[in-house]
């Protein structure tokens, strides 16, 4: 990948993290508890390839 690809990928996943947090805190206003733990599952997945995508940014 090339520097704007990794940089670009990283600008979207920051983006869908942000939205996923807040898709959680609307879910825990409602009581679905089983369905926040899932995205709560998906928030560590962005996580670890944010921090997987940066490396590879820093090894550019």
């Amino acid at each position: 990948m090339t520097r704007q690809e990794l940089e670009r990928e990283i600008t979207e996943l920051k983006n869908d993290y942000i939205r996923q947090q807040g898709d959680i805190e609307k879910l825990e206003s409602t009581g679905h508890g089983q369905m926040v733990e899932k995205a709560e599952a998906r928030l560590e997945a962005m996580e670890n390839r944010l921090a997987e995508l940066n490396r590879q940014l820093a090894n550019l």
